[in-house]
C-alpha cells in the first residue's frame, strides 16, 4: 500500500537552531521533532521528508542574500565560507534514518517538494523552523498541489526566526 500521509520537516538544520539564525525556540523543538519524526518512520502509511535550506558561496549575490545578508546553511562552494550549518541535528538524522527523503531547496518554498509525495496524499503535517516564512511557503505550495489533502502546521513542532 502506498502512503496516504506526509511529515515535512522543514529546514531543521544546525544554522537555524543553533548557528547564525538559531533561535531559543528552535533549540526546543528538536527533541519533540526527533520524536514526531520516529513516530512518523514507524508507521507505514507516512512518508517523511526533510528539507534542506541550501545555499553557496555566491549567496550574498542572489535576491535572499541581499534582503537577508546572513551566512548560513552554506553546503557548495570552494572556499571556506561552506561549513556544517546546513545539516540535521544528530537527534533528527537518527530519527529519521535513511529512509527518510532529504530533499535540498534553494528557495523558501520549493515547487519540487510536490512531485516527492504520493499523488494521492490525504494528509500533509509541516513542522520545523522558520515557520514565517519557510514553513508557510511550503504549506501554500502543497496545499495549491494537493487541494483535497489535509494540510496541518503543527505549531507546536514549530519556531520562527524573529
Amino acid at each position: 500500500m502506498a502512503a496516504s500521509k506526509a511529515l515535512i520537516v522543514v529546514d531543521m538544520q544546525e544554522d537555524f537552531i543553533t548557528g547564525s539564525l538559531g533561535t531559543r525556540e528552535a533549540q526546543a523543538i528538536v527533541e519533540p521533532v526527533a520524536r514526531r519524526v520516529h513516530e512518523a518512520q514507524a508507521d507505514p502509511d507516512t512518508v517523511v521528508i526533510l528539507t534542506l535550506d541550501i545555499h553557496c558561496d555566491d549567496y550574498f549575490d542572489t535576491q535572499e542574500g541581499r534582503k537577508l545578508p546572513v551566512r548560513h546553511c552554506v553546503k557548495c562552494g570552494g572556499d571556506s565560507f561552506a561549513g556544517c550549518g546546513w545539516r540535521s541535528p544528530k537527534p533528527i538524522e537518527d530519527a529519521a534514518g535513511s529512509a527518510a527523503v532529504r530533499h535540498e531547496k534553494h528557495t523558501f518554498g520549493s515547487l519540487c517538494l510536490p512531485p516527492l509525495l504520493p499523488p494521492d496524499v490525504r494528509e500533509i503535517e509541516l513542522i520545523g523552523v522558520c515557520t514565517d516564512i519557510c514553513v508557510v511557503s511550503n504549506a501554500l505550495i502543497l496545499k495549491a498541489a494537493f487541494p483535497e489533502a489535509r494540510v496541518i502546521v503543527r505549531a507546536s513542532l514549530c519556531a520562527g526566526t524573529t
